[in-house]
C-alpha cells in the first residue's frame, strides 16, 4: 500500500477561507449526527430506490436509483456532477461496489465540503509553487477515491479534488493497478480514521495517506465532466458504511 504524509501548513489559509458548512449541509457537527447510528454497525447508504438523503451539486449529470443501485449518467457540457450525502462523516469504513465505463472517470468523495462562495485563494501546485486559483461558489472539494478504468489503472488512489491533486497514486503499486477489472463490479473499501486514510481495491492494499487537513465532511459520488457526446455510466450498488468513534 502506497503512503504519504502531507503537511497541512501551506493550507491553513485555504481551510480557514472555505471549510464552512455549505448551503447543502448546515450540520458540520460529526459527533451530533452521529449519535443517529451506533458505531460499530454497518448501514446502507441507499434508502430504497430514492436519493433521499442526497444532494446534487456542482453539476447536472444525471442521477437515479433502480433496483439498489445508484446510476450516474454523463451529460455533455456539464461540470463534474456529484451526489453528496447531507450528512457529514468523520471516522468510518465505507464499503461499496462499482462499475464503470471503460471510457469514463469517476471517484467518491469523502470528508469533502463545497466551497461557500466565489473564492480566489493561493495553493501550492503538484511542484510546490504558490498559484492562483477561482473557485465558484457550491465547487466541490476535498479527498477523492479514484475510479480510474483507463489503461493508468490509478483505481483507488486518493486525489485531492479542486485543491492539491493526487496525494497518492498507484504508480509503484503494480498489484493495485491489477486488482481493478474493466467490465466487472469491482468492491471499494475506504478507512478514514484520525488522520490517516486508506484503500482497498477487490481485497488488494491501494493506497494510504496521512494527512491533517479534513477531519471531517460528506461523502458524495462523482460523475465526471465529459467531452463526449454520447452519454456514459458509473454504477455503484451495496453501498454501506460503518461509523467508528
Amino acid at each position: 500500500m502506497k503512503k504519504l504524509t502531507i503537511s497541512a501548513l501551506t493550507l491553513c489559509i485555504f481551510l480557514h477561507a472555505c471549510n464552512t458548512p455549505s448551503s447543502q449541509n448546515e450540520q458540520s457537527d460529526t459527533t451530533a449526527v452521529s449519535k443517529q447510528q451506533p458505531a460499530g454497525e454497518f448501514v446502507p447508504m441507499l434508502q430504497g430506490d430514492t436519493k433521499a438523503g442526497f444532494t446534487q451539486l456542482n453539476g447536472k449529470a444525471d442521477y437515479k436509483v433502480e433496483d439498489g443501485i445508484l446510476i450516474g449518467t454523463s451529460k455533455l457540457g456539464e461540470p463534474n456532477s456529484f451526489l453528496a450525502t447531507d450528512k457529514t462523516y468523520g471516522n468510518f469504513i465505507l464499503e461499496y461496489e462499482v462499475m464503470v465505463d471503460t471510457a469514463m472517470n469517476s471517484g467518491v468523495q469523502i470528508r469533502s465540503h463545497a466551497m461557500p462562495q466565489d473564492t480566489t485563494l493561493t495553493t501550492k501546485n503538484s511542484e510546490g509553487k504558490d498559484v492562483q486559483r477561482k473557485y465558484d461558489k457550491g465547487r466541490v472539494y476535498g479527498y477523492q477515491v479514484e475510479i480510474d478504468p483507463s489503461p493508468r489503472a490509478y483505481s483507488g488512489g486518493i486525489y485531492d479534488e479542486a485543491r492539491r491533486g493526487w496525494l497518492a497514486d498507484l504508480s509503484n503499486n503494480k498489484a493495485a493497478r491489477n486488482a481493478f477489472k474493466n467490465g466487472e463490479w469491482n468492491q471499494y473499501k475506504v478507512e478514514a480514521k484520525g488522520d490517516t486514510l486508506r484503500t482497498w481495491i477487490n481485497g488488494v492494499p491501494a493506497a494510504e495517506v496521512v494527512d491533517t487537513v479534513d477531519a471531517s465532511g460528506f461523502i458524495a459520488f462523482q460523475v465526471h465532466a465529459t467531452d463526449k457526446p454520447a452519454p456514459m455510466q458509473v454504477m455503484w450498488r451495496n453501498i454501506r458504511i460503518e461509523e467508528l468513534e
